[in-house]
């Protein structure tokens, strides 16, 4: 059981860490509101390098369905723990966001507008177009997984943990380059866990979960890491 653990903490981690950047910038009556997108993106970067240190040696420091499904495709890991990964992972992100919500109480009621609120537990496109937005997806979770992949070939990349520091610079980069689309999901359990609290929370004034674009940041990066996965393994390195 202590893989299936490991990655429900460690992705409850993530998303208390990811999320509460986000409302902690966001929210009315934050301490640290109007802080922008630099402390954002960086802080989602260590949001994952922090679980990965802890359960890096447990389970592999997953936390995304869609990386799991993928290095299971390309014979990296058993298909067989694949259902209860998933399922750890997106329970820790639920959970996750409802320690956010409950932390940000007081700031989410103060906070009138529906899609700050919103914005806080998933991600939205900032231009509505579903071929881009779903490209988008797709693209930013290929280069997460096919760079993640490569950091197998840098010799001695899991000495010290530096492999993870690694996957922090990842995070950060998408982020910080193609971030401003859609929120750069790239990871299906991030944004639908948190979307599913969202609507079951007693959160002042949310307005709509859009589930309606819900689709996206799940297939887009389900989509994104099996083309990272297929690409990586034809290569002759």
């Amino acid at each position: 059981m202590l893989p299936y653990i490991a990655e429900f903490i460690g992705t409850m981690l993530l998303i208390l860490l990811g999320d509460g950047v986000v409302a902690n910038v966001n929210l009315e009556r934050s301490g640290m509101k109007g802080a922008g997108a630099v402390q954002i993106t960086f802080a989602w970067g260590l949001a994952v390098l922090v679980p990965a240190f802890i359960f890096g040696s447990s389970s592999g420091a997953h936390f995304n369905p869609a990386l799991t499904i993928a290095l299971a495709a390309i014979g990296n890991f058993s298909w067989s723990m694949v259902p209860g990964y998933v399922i750890a992972q997106f329970a820790g992100a639920f959970v996750g966001a409802v320690l956010v919500y409950v932390l940000f109480a007081g700031q989410f009621e103060v906070t009138k507008d529906q899609g700050t609120k919103l914005g806080v537990f998933c991600t939205g496109p900032s231009i509505a177009n579903t071929g881009l937005n779903l490209l988008s997806e797709i693209i930013g979770t290929f280069v997460l997984v096919f760079a993640i992949l490569g950091i197998g070939n840098v010799e001695n990349a899991g000495s010290m943990g530096l492999n993870y520091f690694f996957v922090f610079a990842i995070i950060v980069s998408i982020g910080m380059s193609l971030g401003g689309l859609t929120g750069y999901a790239i990871n299906p359990a991030r944004d639908l866990g948190p979307r599913l609290a969202h609507a079951v929370l007693p959160i002042p004034g949310k307005g709509d979960s859009n589930f309606g674009y819900a689709w996206i940041p799940v297939v887009g990066p389900i989509i994104g890491a099996l083309l990272a996965g297929g690409l990586f393994v034809i290569i002759p390195w």
